[in-house]
């Protein structure tokens, strides 16, 4: 499917520049655009239902959702719908006018139709204007133009459509918001800052519609969904290529989430870690050095010319877990020309092994960057080109 950029005010030029660059940011030096932006350092008191909304106060800020889910027929789908907050400002040069700019807003949607083997995707950004984006503080109210995720009586509620894809789901926690790291302080580098808060709802029932391209219409769809939640102002360094993250359900009612910070000399950073969740809601920090990832497989895309892993063997020998999991579709890579900038492959897995010394069967999503363009430290230089354009743009609203 052909990403198609959203439909944004002409007095926004130079904004298509700034907004393909807005990720990438979070690698950065904090002080490339000035200081001031409150930084992820200690363990953090959290608050909810009031944290699942917008913390400003920190750059970067992104709600991501993703899910295994069924038709009445037994086809499966899976779905990734994300929102990024990135600020510009720590205030709007003119607060009381809707079209000043603090922060920019993005999303992603993407479909996996496993049955018909197709992998549908697109991207959009926009600016808070007189409702065109925006993230409520003080609970989940996020959108970018006609996608959204509020959460309403304690269920979210996700809607989004574009050429043909379609999602209209609730989803309903079966477990407590999950805090990763230590009190939710999920390290992302030695240095001070390198770092985000970071929870999930690791176990969402799932159930409302779904249509991707070629079908007739939406169909009802059940499963179960996982949300993350993270911001901070300053995470990644610059020896780092990027990351594998794995978000896997267990049918024993175990979940685990691991991520695997990549750095340019093929080692892992030391802060890469996971966390393992139990039926009954507990968790426990998973260091590095608790879990084993072995690569079986490799995918290369003909778009992109990336080559991902494709197959892995995952063990945490100290929580008796050892499970393989493949790809559902080959191809679920996401090349976001209208927001981010950058390539990525994510999506829909699944697989088998043991949880126990019992059979469990796995089912979830990985996403994978850096394997097809760099998030690291040399975009330094290609972002500096840029730093006159995005001044003008920022001093004319």
């Amino acid at each position: 499917m052909r990403t198609q950029p959203a439909l944004l005010s002409s007095s926004l030029a130079g904004f298509i520049i700034l907004a393909l660059l807005c990720f990438l940011f979070v690698c950065l030096p904090r002080d490339l655009f000035g200081q001031g932006w409150r930084q992820a350092d200690a363990p953090r008191q959290w608050s909810f239902p009031r944290d699942h909304g917008s913390h400003p106060e920190y750059r970067t800020e992104w709600w991501y959702f993703t899910g295994n889910l069924a038709d009445n027929e037994g086809k499966r789908y899976g779905y990734q719908l994300t929102f990024f907050r990135h600020g510009l400002e720590l205030e709007a040069k003119n607060p009381a006018n809707p079209w000043s700019v603090r922060d920019v807003h993005l999303a992603h949607f993407a479909i996996t139709d496993v049955s018909r083997g197709g992998f549908h995707r697109s991207d959009r950004a926009s600016r808070r204007g007189p409702g065109l984006a925006g993230a409520g503080a003080g609970a989940m109210d996020v959108h970018v133009l006609n996608w959204s995720a509020r959460m309403k009586d304690g269920r979210i509620i996700l809607a989004a459509a574009h050429d043909g894809m379609e999602i209209d789901l609730e989803l309903a926690p079966a477990k407590p918001p999950i805090l990763h790291g230590r009190q939710g302080l999920s390290r992302k580098g030695p240095l001070p800052g390198q770092a985000s808060y970071y929870y999930s709802f690791t176990d969402l029932k799932t159930r409302g519609t779904l249509r991707a391209p070629g079908m007739k219409g939406p169909v009802p769809v059940t499963g179960t969904s996982w949300f993350d939640q993270e911001f901070g102002s300053n995470q990644l360094s610059p020896e780092q290529a990027g990351w594998d993250w794995f978000a896997l359900h267990l049918s024993d009612g175990r979940d685990l989430m691991i991520y695997y910070l990549r750095k340019k000399d093929g080692t892992f950073e030391r802060e890469s870690s996971g966390t393992l969740v139990e039926r009954n809601g507990t968790s426990r920090h998973l260091a590095l050095g608790d879990i084993e990832t072995d690569v079986l497989s490799q995918w290369r895309s003909e778009r992109t010319a990336g080559r991902y892993p494709a197959a892995w063997r995952i063990r945490v020998p100290a929580a008796a877990i050892d499970v393989t999991v493949r790809p559902l579709v080959a191809d679920q890579e996401l090349v976001t020309t209208a927001s981010t900038g950058i390539t990525y492959w994510e999506g829909a897995v699944d697989g088998k092994g043991t949880s126990r010394g019992r059979e469990v069967a796995a089912e979830g999503y990985v996403e994978l960057t850096g394997y097809a363009g760099s998030l690291g430290g040399e975009i330094l230089e290609a972002v500096s080109g840029f730093r006159f354009q995005v001044s003008g743009f920022r001093k004319r609203l």
